[in-house]
Parts: structure tokens; C-alpha cells; sequence
């Protein structure tokens, strides 16, 4: 399915034409039909001779109706713009194709209508003319008449051609559904409609409802009148959801894949048409079927800031328009650069802002995103607009970082890490929550991602490989202990004499120079070894006492000793606490 929007000035035939195309009544309401002119949105579709199917999206062309008018246009991707041949171009008719200009619509067909009032060929060279200037550019033009059927065959060949042009749309994208009408059925619900640019919708999808951000599921759909169980981008197609009052949807919000869209109130534009300079404060921002209020900032020649009146699903590259309503003015087309922008408190950060946004053009540019914000994470990204499966690997977890900035933090952690073991010799080395905060990281995992050889990460902290053991502890440790004695433990204001403290005893184990049996009760790394073979080569079962007197030392030692020789499997301890080696 294809879809096309009409455009152009009131009672100039629009409607007449949808009628005579598709043999359908485009206008909804018995208002429309009493006064002979649209007030809201009409549809109808119809087979082309190529068997291709056009659904039309009829606008109102009443100035007092443009938001409506551009409700419609919004999410078409082509247009129908119609000129009567007996009145040619008119106010709507500028205003309409300002719209199209605005919203960037570059796929359209020139129709000039009640070709049997008046010779068409003025009307259409003037028109031909206007549309020429804008994003449409050049476009084939048909005269005709809905009255007399002249020159009908000839549209419906022109709306042939003009669909093969369209671009193919993006099944496999996520779904951005502007609503633009709600209503209920009864035995249904509520049911609403809209033009589906992107994605797929299938019955049983839940959906991201963009107002409340509350999920819905997708009840039953239609498209063309007809149930379907699925239905697939470009196509008009109703929604009926489950579990949602009529009262909590409307025109201007929007159905979305869930977790594929960042809602803001804040974005960075650049501004097409008038001056940004000349921008009235508040405007209306038109995306989609949605018209909000925004507050205008000025930051460079072409680029402003916009706060919104209430958040919008808006990604990077979006296309929206600016109107003042007190003017009735078309002010200009915005391309959305930024929708999460920084803020601006500083003195001069609007100029650099606006430099900064200088050099970007809406496109999701991967590169120049991570430059300016230095770390992102993947689901930031896909919300922005970025494709996935374009972003590569991430650094860690679902980080993506600059990779200037990434080889600099790098650098940085070697430089603290190096930097603390001096200051801190006997430490294992710089714990990862504090390297965390040094370098201003926001998770522990993109610390753990950058420790790289000759650092080493282990016990949650990070270390340089050790090139040997720092001399006064190593001097401190032999002095600790009697050669002649080596189980008889030093007592603890010996070890205070030696600078042996509780650090430098966890240092010292860490280093494989002493084993700790308790608090202040030491011994030299090889004594558990040295103290299995002097118990293994005496009677076999010992008592502690025996134990004791052979390894010449104190109870206060050799308790905890034989509780670490139980432990490690090297004794078996028996009745009445006897033991046996039961290996060396």
C-alpha cells in the first residue's frame, strides 16, 4: 500500500477527486457533507491499473482548519496538490505547499481541477512554478475534471507512476503509529488510526502508548476496511487496543515500540525559512499528527532550542514544521540535531553551542555523538535514532565511548594506580571504586574494562605487576623471627618494635612472606610444611602437648597451628583430640 495526501486550497476539489478515485465518501461527518467542505481528515483508498493500492489521506483546506490539514500531511510520505484551473494558486494552496516544504516531502503530483471551467494552462504553469522552489522540485502536472471524468484515466496513470518513486519502507523499524482519530466501538473499544511510516504491527503486540508511557496491547487491526492479523509499513491501518479508555487517546499522541523512543521536551533544531532571529517566542511544533506549543531560543543563525509544552517521541533527524497560529504562518521546517541537549548555564555557552551544532546535519552520526558526550550507553543510542546493529561493540557492558577519550582514561588510570602504590607500598594495590571516582566514570565495569597488562585486576583491585618486595618490610620479617626457633611466634609489642602493624602483616602475607594463624600470631611462610614433617616423624597418634614439645614453642602457637594443618588436610584429627599426619 502506498499513501498520498492531498493539499491545497478549500473547495478546489480535493474531496471530489478522493470521491471520483476511490468511489468513497471522504467526508466523515454530516457537517461536511451539509457545508460542501472538509472540517476534519478524511480516507479512502483505491486499486491502481498497476495493481498497486493508494490510500488517500484528504485534508481540510479551510485556513481556519490548517492544524487539522497538517495532522494528515505530517506522517504521508507524498502528496496530492490540487489547483482549481478557474481560480489557480490561492493563500491555502501557498500555505499547504509551505507545510510540504517544511516537512521535507519531496514525492508529488500537480493536479488542476474543473479543467471544464476554465483552460487549465495558466493555473498550471503558475503552480508548476511555486512548487519548483521547494523540497518537491519538479512534479508532474494532470488536468481534470471530477464533473465531466476528463482526465481521470490520465491521474490514475500519474498516481502509478508517482508511487513507483517512493522509497521502500522499513518493515523491520521501529513503530512510531501518529494517531490522528480515536473513537469507540461498541463490543470493541477503542479503536485508533493512523499512518504506519515504519514497522510492522501484529495482533498480540504491546505497544508503548507515547502520552503515559504506560504499555497497551495491540486487540485487532484493520487495514482498508479489512480485519488482518498483521499489517506492514507504508499503510493507513486502524488499532483497536485492549484495556484503554477512550479518554486516554487522542490525536497527537503516538503508538511505539517499546524502549525504541526518547521522550523529551527539549531539542535542538535547525530552522529552514524564516530568521531565527524573527521567530515569535511561542510557536506550534507540528511532527506527525501531534501540535504542541514550544518556547524558542535563538542560538545561531539558523539553529535554535526548542522547550515543548509536553514531551514528544522525537529522534535525531525528524523533520517537523513551526507555525504561528496568531499569523497563520508557515514559519519554517526544523531538523531535529539533538534531543537530549546540554544545558546552558554558563556565560557563552549559547555561542558554543550553536557552533558545536554547526557541524551537524541530523544524521545519526555515531562518531560525533560520542565525541561530544564521551560515554553512552547502547539503549541511549538506539532511543536516539541509531541502528543497532550499526554500533559495533560497545567497551564494556552496553558502553560505547569515544575512542580518544577511551585511550585517555586509560592512560589516566596507570597514572593513579602508579600513583597510589607509591604513596600506599604495602596496599594489594588501588581499589575500583576509587578509581572509579578519580576518573569520573559512571559504572565500576568500564574501570574493570581498561586495566590492561602490565596492570593487573584482582580483589577488586587494581595493581602494576610487582617487580619485588619493598625492602624495609622483607628487613622487618627476618628480624621478626629466631632462626633457632622458627615456631616460637614473636610477641605482639615485638612486632609493634619492627613496625610490623596490621598493614604491614597483611602485606606481608599477601607476599607469601609469613603465614597468619591469628591476630599477631605469626610465623615464617614455610613453618605449617616444616612443623608436618617434624610431627610425622614422631609417634603417630600426638596430643596437642606432644605436639607442642616437639616443635618447641608455646600453646598460644600451637593451637591455631594444628587447627590450620586440620583444615588444609595435612592431619586428621581423632579422639580425645589426638592427631595423625596424614600427609606431607
Amino acid at each position: 500500500m502506498h499513501v498520498v495526501a492531498t493539499a491545497g486550497h478549500v473547495d478546489h476539489g480535493k474531496s471530489t477527486l478522493v470521491r471520483v478515485l476511490s468511489g468513497m465518501e471522504p467526508d466523515r461527518w454530516a457537517e461536511e457533507r451539509r457545508r460542501g467542505m472538509t472540517i476534519d481528515l478524511g480516507f479512502a483508498w483505491t486499486r491502481l491499473g498497476s495493481g498497486a493500492t493508494v490510500a488517500f489521506v484528504d485534508v481540510p483546506g479551510h485556513a481556519r482548519f490548517v492544524p487539522n490539514m497538517l495532522a494528515g500531511v505530517g506522517p504521508a510520505p507524498a502528496a496530492m496538490i490540487v489547483v482549481a484551473a478557474d481560480e489557480g494558486w490561492m493563500p491555502q494552496s501557498a500555505e499547504h505547499l509551505a507545510a510540504l516544504d517544511a516537512l521535507g516531502v519531496r514525492h508529488g503530483l500537480l493536479v488542476v481541477s474543473r479543467a471544464d471551467l476554465a483552460d487549465p494552462a495558466a493555473a498550471t504553469e503558475a503552480a508548476l512554478a511555486e512548487i519548483a522552489k521547494t523540497s518537491l522540485g519538479r512534479v508532474p502536472a494532470v488536468a481534470v475534471s471530477g464533473v465531466t471524468g476528463a482526465g481521470i484515466g490520465e491521474l490514475r496513470a500519474a498516481l502509478d507512476r508517482l508511487v513507483t518513486e517512493l522509497p521502500a519502507a522499513d518493515r523491520g523499524g521501529a513503530v512510531r503509529l501518529w494517531i490522528d482519530r480515536a473513537f469507540t466501538i461498541r463490543g470493541a473499544g477503542t479503536v485508533v488510526t493512523g499512518t504506519l511510516g515504519a514497522g510492522t504491527l501484529r495482533t498480540g503486540d504491546v505497544l508503548e502508548l507515547a502520552g503515559s508511557g504506560r504499555g497497551v496491547r495491540v486487540r485487532g487491526l484493520q487495514c482498508l476496511g479489512e480485519p488482518a492479523d498483521e499489517v506492514g509499513a507504508v499503510a493507513r491501518v486502524a488499532v483497536n487496543l485492549r484495556g484503554v479508555d477512550r479518554a486516554d487517546v487522542g490525536r497527537g499522541e503516538a503508538l511505539l515500540t517499546p524502549g525504541r523512543f526518547r521522550l523529551t521536551e527539549l531539542v535542538d533544531v535547525r530552522v529552514r525559512g524564516d530568521a531565527v532571529a524573527s521567530l515569535p517566542e511561542t510557536v506550534t511544533l507540528h511532527l506527525g499528527s501531534a501540535a504542541v506549543p514550544v518556547r524558542v531560543r535563538p542560538l545561531g543563525v539558523d539553529t535554535a532550542r526548542l522547550r515543548l509544552d509536553r514531551p514528544l517521541p522525537l529522534r535525531i533527524g525528524d523533520r517537523a514544521l513551526l507555525r504561528d497560529p496568531g499569523r497563520h504562518h508557515v514559519s519554517g521546517g526544523v531538523t531535529v540535531l539533538d534531543v537530549a541537549p546540554p544545558g546552558l548555564g554558563r556565560r557563552g555557552a549559547g555561542a558554543a553551542r550553536a557552533a558545536e551544532l554547526a557541524g551537524m546535519d541530523g544524521s545519526a552520526d555515531l562518531g560525533g555523538e560520542l565525541r561530544r558526550r564521551r560515554l553512552m550507553r547502547r539503549d541511549e543510542l538506539v532511543r536516539m535514532g541509531f541502528a543497532e546493529p550499526a554500533l559495533g561493540e560497545p567497551v564494556a557492558g552496553d558502553w560505547f565511548a569515544d575512542p580518544e577519550y577511551w585511550v585517555g582514561l586509560g592512560a589516566r588510570l596507570a597514572d593513579e594506580v602508579t600513583d597510589y602504590v607509591e604513596k600506599n607500598p604495602l596496599e594489594p594495590g588501588m581499589p575500583v571504586e576509587m578509581l572509579r571516582h578519580q576518573l569520573g566514570l559512571p559504572d565500576r565495569s568500564l574501570v574493570e574494562a581498561l586495566v590492561t597488562d602490565p596492570l593487573t585486576l584482582h580483589g577488586g583491585r587494581v595493581a602494576p605487576a610487582r617487580s619485588g618486595i619493598p625492602a624495609e618490610l622483607l628487613a622487618a620479617v627476618r628480624r621478626a623471627f629466631d632462626p633457632e626457633r622458627p615456631f616460637a611466634a614473636p610477641e605482639t609489642h615485638r612486632l609493634a618494635e619492627l613496625g610490623l602493624g596490621a598493614r604491614q602483616l597483611g602485606a606481608a602475607v599477601r607476599l607469601g612472606l609469613i603465614v597468619q594463624l591469628a591476630p599477631n600470631v605469626v610465623l615464617p611462610a614455610d613453618a605449617p610444611a616444616r612443623a608436618a614433617a617434624i610431627l610425622a616423624s614422631g609417634p603417630q597418634p600426638f596430643t596437642p602437648s606432644e605436639a607442642r614439645r616437639a616443635l618447641d614453642t608455646t600453646r598460644r602457637v600451637a593451637v591455631p597451628l594444628l587447627e590450620l594443618l586440620d583444615r588444609t588436610g595435612v592431619t586428621l584429627r581423632g579422639a580425645d583430640d589426638r592427631r595423625t599426619v596424614k600427609r606431607l
